[in-house]
Parts: structure tokens; C-alpha cells; sequence
């Protein structure tokens, strides 16, 4: 069969599905009633979602009435229904399209759409599309991305398609029709869209083709970071991703309307989207919400990453943009149990850390029939209080004036095959030591960064071993620290091009007082991952302690080292820097006899402070965040945390004394209030999973800048009053008790709301 036969056949098998439409009833449903309606798309309004993830067999099982009664009692606004990809639930006639196997001759996906339009829901149409079964293979060879060997790559049984081939070009667009054309949904959302992975080049020949006509040369032949035709061969990847996401809105608008979006599911962890292609920046920027595939928390990571996922995206994306995510109501761990429920502290923990960050509540089962029915009592009660104070929750600021500076130029380049090393472990140290210093920050992609101090106020940056920057993004963090920025900065943060080749020096280093020789281990990228990899018995070396400190070690008494397991090697100090901590090289462990310092003593920094103007500078040669999201010793989360308040002159918004671990973040909605999300993280389990209990923690005393309050202090779970006084310039607000999370919302000054 020809390519234009295909396309030709492909159009009659969408047309004839067109007697299936009916009319869109979810706008005006939501709208009933209301005194003023509400005008805006359904995508900037509908943030309560839920989804049954359907089945081959649920066609024959399913009970229609019974989760038309979950959607009511979980006060859903839209629901994400299983349509077509992998099996379709209508009686498709796209060729090679598959038909649930227990579907018959019914209309799944045509009777619940039915069924949520009556009930007054948005429909998102869920797509599983980037592989099929091996019919459709053995047809089409050729649509399907194979190896350098010819041998196509299968995943779960199934042949994962080529992005460049005919299956994304003709195909999907022509189930895509199908789906709009004949059920009018109010957009489509796809979970697996991004076709084969980093480890799966694909050598078919539209691949072949359609490299050489953007860069002129052949595909790589293997993975090679230092070939720039490999790294050519990265952005090209995501370059078609990007163009896969506007195609597919073409056509769902083409047959459904300006506002039936095409919403490709994206995934919290950056390092995930690298190696997936899916360029977080350029998709949070272009679309029109963010349907968040996140279901989880992972050990090293901690329940604080969902909060900080949500803050990272919206600073891309737009600070009123909803993120609605996905959260499973069934186990998922280091092994997962998609029947049995998942322990309810450690949903609703997750589910209110997301709710932090400005993260929407989207409930998820896996199969029509559950015979662990508890998992069906956990979201009621959240998304019920989710919806009584929503106005709280969406439109907003975060009220932070440190900045977590953020590249997935970086993961890629920098971090390569290593990136949780490299740059995930850093990352993770600097998050996990701010939420235990109650400091709250802002995760900012460094292209952002001026926009971002610009609405939000940032007065310090974090650069957590932010190694690849380009010269347009070292310029502008050169601005900040010029205009009266600070900036600490840890590792090889500016030593490499935004494509990974190493610089002369650092590109920031008269900033941070250093360079870096040409011997240097950092230079050498297998060394520096066997560095980053490893450990061993080494310190840093606090000046005595009857001899002048620097002020940003004054936690420190007793003590004159501190443990730090990293290695370290000579860089060259600038006179006016201010070496605070220095490095002490190994020592044996065994046997105890043979346990003391060769070299007590040296010139190698682990800490390097300075002041510039107005800005203060810390440089962290010693990799303290990357030790501290292995070893979680309170010593290196108290150096983190105590380089920002020197940097920030202890100048914080709100401050803290509560017993444990309590993540806090601090916001202003549009409409004129502070928002303070509380959220209780002292359990057995806080870093892994499940956790088991909650275990109420109190009494809090927050300590809020008196400038940002105007009027009572009053809470959102517990609604009981709160005493609060003013003492200095702060105001002062005790908190009995918290369970699982408290939200603290009070007036702001008119000042204060029209900075935003």
C-alpha cells in the first residue's frame, strides 16, 4: 500500500466514524446555577479530576452507576476516560486500531462520555499510543522503530512505534479525529506519547531521512556525549517531540475546536522527561495545563518533591496555569501492588504536599472492579476540602525570595548517563536541607530567572552544581549578583557550555573568587562521576575555634571538623576570598589503631565566602548537597541552610518553631491573601515509603513578617481560632496541633497584593 493510499484510507475510516457524535455538555453544566458564569475555557477551570484507568475485560464488568456515584461524592469536575492507543473502547474503524478484547460490540468509552456530559463533567479522552500489537507490526514493519540490527524495540509485549514514521504522521491523527469528530470530548490526553527513549535510537529510514535533511549528517552510530553529532541527535529528538505536541493540537482542534486541547501526560522528574525527550520548558510554556503523571514519591526524594514540583512548573508555565495530577489510590513503591490500596497517610500526604505547591487533585484506580474497596475512602474527604477552599489553592504567588536555579540542558549534557550523581543528588540536597530550615524557595529554570525576580522578588540564587550554562544565561546571573543579588553556588556550576564542553574556567569563577587548573579532575568527565559516585573518611576543617570564624559557620561550637565523604583537589583562591572551611583528605577506616589524620591540615577550600557590593557570594567546592541527599547528616543540611540566611541577612518572610520535619510554603493569591501550607512530615516513613501512620505534631508557633498581614490569622483544617500578638516586626501565631497538613490564610496589605 502507498503512502497516499493509507492517508486516503485512513480519511474514510474517520469520516464514517462521525455518526457518532454527540453534542458537548460539560460547559454548561458547570456553569448551571451559578449567579455569574463562568467564562473562561474549561481547561482554566475544571481542577478536580478523577479517572478509572479501564481494562481489557472491564467492558464486561463494568458498573456505570457506581462510579457516577464515586464522581459525585469525590465532587470531580472532570474525569479522564480510556478511549483508544493501545486497545481502543469504542468500536473504532481505523485500521489496525485494536479493540479491547472484551469490548464486543459496545461503546465503553461513548457510554461513560455520555454518562460524565449528563453529570455536568469535562471528558479528557486518555490515549496509550506509542506502541501496538504485533499485527499491526507485521503490517507495517517499517512504521516501527528498530534498532541498528533492524530488530524492532518491545516493551510489555508490545512494538514501540517510530516518531518520524507514518503511525505518528497518519495514524494517531486519524484515531485523533475519530475520537473528536465522534464523541466531541473537551480534549485529549496521552500518558505514553513520547515514542522510544533515549536507550532506543531508532535507524529506520524515515529517521535516516529525516535527520539528514535537518543537520545534514547520518545518525550517530552509538552513544558518544563528545560526538557532536550525537548531541545534535539529542536536540533533533526533541525538537520532534515538540512538533509531535502541536500537530496532535492541530488536529483535535481542527475537528473539536479552538479549545479541544491535545495534553500530552509529563512527568515530575526532570531527569525522566531528559531521557524521554520531553523538554520541560518549551511544553509547560505552550500548553494550556499540565496533566501531571506523578503518582508518587521516592525514597531519596521525600513527599516535599511533589510541592516543588508544582512550584517548578508554574514557574515556567504560568502561575495560574492548573496542574492537574494524577494520584494513584493504589500501592505503588519500590514494588507495586495496582489491586490493593495504598496506605491512606501516605496518599494523603502526597495528595497535600501537591496541594502546597499549587498541584490539582486527580484520583486514580486501575480497573473498573476493586475488591480492596478501602481505596475508594481516601479521596472524598481531601478532594471535598479541596473544593470548599479552593479560591485559596489556584492563582498565586509563592512568597520566596530564594531562587533554585534549573536546566534540563544540564541533565542532559552535564549529567549525560550519570545524571542522578551529577545532578539529581545536588538538586536533592539543596531541596531536602531548605524544607528542613523551614527556608522557602522556588525552583527557577535559569532562562526564567529574570522574569521571575522580576514577579516574585528573588534576592538569592542557588546554583546546585549547575555545571552547563550558557553565555547568555552566565550574563544574566551576572546581572542579579550586580544589581544586589546574592548567590551560592556549588561544585562545577559554570565550568561547561550549555552542550557539556568544558570552559577554560569557570565562567563565574571572579564571582566566586576561583580557578579551576587544567589538571583539574572536574575537567575529565569519567573522573569527575568516580568522585561523584564515591566515598570516603574525609573532612573539612573548621578554623580552631579560639581563632576567627567566618560568620556563616556560626552553628558550629565544639568542633573544629566536620565529616564530609566527598574528594577534593586544589583550585586556585583569589586574595580577597575567604576560605571558611578546608579540605582534609583521606584516612583509613580500619583497623582502629591506623584511624588518624595524615594531613590534618591544607590549602584546598570546601567553602569559599566573599561580598561584592552589596551581594554576598558562597562557592561550594565540597559537594556538602550531593553528601546530604545520600547521608542525610545534620551537619551538612545545618552549612546549607546557614549560607542562605548569611547570604539573605537572615531576611525571611516567615520563620518556624515547631518539633520535626514540617515543609512550609508561603503564597499570595490574587485576590489579596497570604496562603501558609503547613504540611507534617514528622513519620516513621518521611524518607520511605509507605508511610504508615500520621503522627499529629504540635505546638507551632509561626513567626510571620508583620508587613505581609493585615487583619486575623485563621486556619483551613482545624477551624478553631488562633492567638496571635505582635511582637517586633514580626507577628506571632501559635498553632495547637496539626495531623496530616494546616493551611494558614490571612489579608495582605494593598502594597503587598499590587506587587503582583
Amino acid at each position: 500500500m502507498t503512502d497516499e493510499s493509507r492517508r486516503n484510507f485512513l480519511k474514510a475510516s474517520v469520516a464514517a466514524g462521525g455518526a457518532l457524535a454527540t453534542p458537548g455538555l460539560a460547559a454548561a453544566a458547570t456553569q448551571a446555577g451559578s449567579p455569574t458564569p463562568d467564562r473562561r475555557p474549561w481547561h482554566q477551570r475544571t481542577c478536580r479530576w478523577g479517572q478509572t484507568n479501564l481494562t481489557e475485560i472491564d467492558p464486561g464488568r463494568i458498573d456505570i452507576g457506581f462510579w457516577r456515584s464515586h464522581w459525585k461524592r469525590t465532587r470531580v469536575q472532570g474525569v479522564v476516560i480510556n478511549a483508544g492507543g493501545i486497545a481502543a473502547f469504542y468500536p473504532t474503524k481505523v485500521p489496525f486500531h485494536h479493540r479491547a478484547s472484551g469490548l464486543g460490540n459496545r461503546d465503553l468509552f461513548g457510554e461513560l462520555t455520555r454518562a460524565a456530559r449528563e453529570d455536568g463533567l469535562a471528558v479528557f479522552a486518555r490515549m496509550d499510543s506509542n506502541r501496538a500489537h504485533e499485527d499491526f507490526y507485521r503490517a507495517h514493519p517499517d512504521w516501527f522503530a528498530h534498532d541498528r540490527d533492524g530488530k524492532p524495540y518491545v516493551v510489555t509485549g508490545l512494538y514501540v512505534a517510530c516518531v518520524n514514521g507514518p503511525y505518528y504522521r497518519e495514524f494517531l491523527p486519524a484515531v485523533l479525529e475519530e475520537i473528536v469528530t465522534g464523541y466531541k470530548p473537551d480534549g485529549v490526553t496521552d500518558n505514553n506519547w513520547n515514542g522510544p527513549q533515549r536507550h532506543q535510537p531508532c535507524y529506520c529510514e524515515n529517521c535516516a531521512r529525516s535527520f539528514r535533511e535537518r543537520t545534514g549528517a547520518a545518525l550517530p552510530g552509538k552513544a558518544d556525549w563528545d560526538d557532536p553529532n550525537y548531541c545534535a541527535w539529542i536536540l533533533w529528538n526533541y525538537h520532534r517531540r515538540l512538533a509531535i505536541w502541536d500537530e496532535f493540537n492541530l488536529a483535535t482542534r481542527r475537528a473539536g475546536g479552538k479549545d479541544c486541547v491535545w495534553v500530552g501526560m509529563m512527568s515530575g522528574s526532570p531527569n525522566y522527561q531528559a531521557r524521554v525527550f520531553r523538554d520541560d520548558r518549551e511544553v509547560y510554556r505552550k500548553t494550556e495545563l499540565i496533566m501531571l503523571d506523578h503518582q508518587r514519591r521516592f525514597d531519596h526524594e521525600g513527599f516535599a518533591h511533589n510541592a516543588e514540583t508544582g512550584l517548578r512548573l508554574h514557574a515556567v508555565g504560568g502561575w495560574n496555569k492548573l496542574i492537574p495530577e494524577s494520584m494513584a489510590m493504589y500501592h505503588l513503591g519500590e514494588h507495586n501492588f495496582r489491586l490493593a490500596t495504598k496506605p491512606p497517610a501516605e496518599a494523603k500526604l502526597w495528595a497535600v504536599s501537591g496541594f502546597a505547591g499549587g498541584i490539582q487533585p486527580w484520583w486514580h484506580h486501575l480497573g473498573a472492579v476493586q475488591e480492596d474497596r478501602r481505596m475508594f475512602d481516601t479521596a472524598e474527604p481531601l478532594w471535598r476540602w479541596y473544593e470548599q477552599h479552593e479560591k485559596y489553592l489556584v492563582d498565586r504567588l509563592p512568597v520566596a525570595n530564594v531562587g533554585l536555579l534549573w536546566s534540563q540542558r544540564n541533565m542532559d549534557f552535564f549529567g549525560r548517563d550519570d545524571a542522578s550523581a551529577l545532578v539529581d543528588d545536588p538538586w536533592n540536597g539543596w531541596s531536602q536541607a531548605l524544607v528542613r530550615a523551614r527556608i522557602g524557595c522556588v525552583p527557577v529554570h535559569v532562562d526564567d530567572l529574570e522574569r521571575v525576580t522580576r514577579e516574585i522578588g528573588l534576592k538569592l540564587l542557588i546554583l546546585p552544581n549547575l555545571a552547563a550554562l550558557s553565555d547568555p544565561q552566565v550574563e544574566s546571573i551576572r546581572r542579579f549578583v550586580a544589581a544586589g543579588g546574592s548567590l551560592i553556588a556549588t561544585g562545577m556550576s559554570s565550568l561547561c557550555t550549555e552542550l557539556g564542553r568544558v570552559r577554560p574556567d569557570l565562567a563565574l569563577g571572579d564571582l566566586f573568587g576561583a580557578n579551576v587548573p587544567a589538571s583539574h579532575a572536574w575537567r575529565d568527565p569519567s573522573r569527575r562521576t568516580n568522585q561523584a559516585k564515591g566515598w570516603s573518611q574525609t573532612y573539612l576543617r573548621l578554623p580552631r575555634e579560639n581563632a576567627a570564624r567566618h560568620e556563616v559557620l556560626r552553628s558550629f561550637s565544639g568542633t573544629d571538623v566536620l565529616a564530609f565523604g566527598g574528594e577534593l583537589e586544589p583550585v586556585a583562591l583569589r586574595r580577597e576570598a575567604d576560605m571558611a572551611l578546608s579540605f582534609v583528605p583521606a584516612l583509613p577506616l580500619s583497623p582502629p589503631e591506623d584511624v588518624w589524620m595524615r594531613q590534618p591540615d591544607t590549602r584546598i577550600p570546601g567553602l569559599v565566602c566573599r561580598e561584592i557590593g552589596g551581594a554576598r557570594v558562597a562557592w561550594l567546592p565540597a559537594d556538602i548537597d550531593r553528601r546530604f541527599a545520600r547521608d542525610q547528616l545534620p551537619d551538612h543540611g545545618d552549612l546549607l541552610a546557614q549560607q542562605v540566611r548569611w547570604c539573605l541577612r537572615d531576611d525571611l518572610p516567615f520563620e518556624l518553631d515547631a518539633p520535626g520535619l514540617i515543609d512550609c510554603r508561603l503564597h499570595r493569591t490574587l485576590s489579596g491573601d497570604g496562603v501558609l501550607h503547613l504540611v507534617n512530615l514528622n513519620n516513621p516513613n518521611a524518607w520511605r515509603t509507605p508511610v504508615q501512620e500520621t503522627v499529629p505534631t504540635g505546638p507551632l508557633r509561626v513567626r510571620l513578617k508583620a508587613a505581609l498581614v493585615r487583619g486575623r490569622v485563621r486556619a483551613l483544617v482545624n477551624d478553631a481560632p488562633l492567638k496571635q500578638r505582635q511582637s517586633g516586626s514580626r507577628l506571632v501565631v501559635d498553632v495547637p496541633r496539626i495531623a496530616e497538613h494546616e493551611v494558614l490564610v490571612f489579608p495582605m496589605p494593598p502594597d503587598v497584593v499590587a506587587a503582583t
